[in-house]
């Protein structure tokens, strides 16, 4: 798929940084600056935003970043404490905050906790009806589930009409970040029109954030100044490792 001339799902794995300052000043000078950098895609993690019951805040915040942001994706997250965020709301209110992304005229893409909603497959159509890329997400911050569990996830969320699925699991052991790795391989392979996000979170698995352009993930995220999960790498070091395996995979 492709998004302001970027496409998702093919080559090098696009660079996604992640927003978590809690007030508006800070939320807007980070964005700022990412604006300028080689970050390919700008995640506001909402869960973070202390003022994120006040709508208002939250529309002012696009009106200010909105103009910055030009061919950078612009993703929105908010995710609940049962999926590893921040914050835990009501399922009325999420639904206001994904439509206020929704209605923004910046946000592209919606990040939608998938088995936390009681009718995913109706809110991914209507969030898409309404103009944004939906990815479908589920977190696992205690373990690493099966090979086959992994599988059912991913197909589940797949089937479920989102524009991109998404997977990020703890590992145990090396085994986990293996079988993750090979679960990625052969999704992609099966689904070539569903772009596909994973990692194995945690310093163990921190291959995987570097290794989605041979296994099929097409998203990684990087760290300026604050991380918002384990073992994420440094925007800018993940740029030249990704850029330093890429260019290694075109020599023949």
């Amino acid at each position: 798929m492709e998004i302001k001339h970027r496409v998702i799902g093919g080559g090098e794995p696009l660079i996604c940084v992640p927003v978590v300052e809690q007030d508006a000043q800070s939320v807007i000078r980070e964005i700022t600056y990412l604006s300028q950098s080689t970050a390919d895609m700008i995640e506001w993690r909402v869960d973070a935003f202390r003022d994120f019951t006040d709508y208002n805040a939250i529309r002012s915040v696009f009106e200010a970043v909105a103009p910055l942001l030009g061919e950078k994706l612009f993703l929105y997250t908010f995710r609940t404490a049962h999926q590893g965020g921040m914050a835990q709301v009501k399922a009325e209110q999420l639904d206001d905050l994904h439509d206020l992304a929704a209605e923004s005229g910046c946000v592209d893409l919606v990040d939608l906790e998938f088995f936390e909603e009681d009718r995913p497959l109706h809110k991914i159509k209507r969030l898409r009806e309404m103009g944004v890329s939906v990815i479908a997400s589920h977190h696992d911050f205690e373990q690493t589930p099966s090979p086959e569990v992994m599988k059912m996830l991913l197909e589940k969320m797949c089937a479920g009409g989102a524009d991109i699925v998404k997977l990020a699991v703890m590992p145990q052991n090396y085994k986990d970040v293996l079988n993750l790795l090979d679960v990625t391989a052969q999704f992609r392979e099966e689904n070539p029109d569903t772009p596909v996000i994973t990692m194995s979170m945690g310093s163990l698995g921190g291959i995987s954030r570097i290794s989605g352009e041979t296994f099929g993930s097409c998203v990684t995220f990087g760290a300026h100044e604050k991380p918002s999960a384990p073992g994420q790498f440094a925007m800018k070091e993940l740029r030249q490792m990704l850029d330093t395996i890429h260019a290694s995979s075109q020599i023949q």
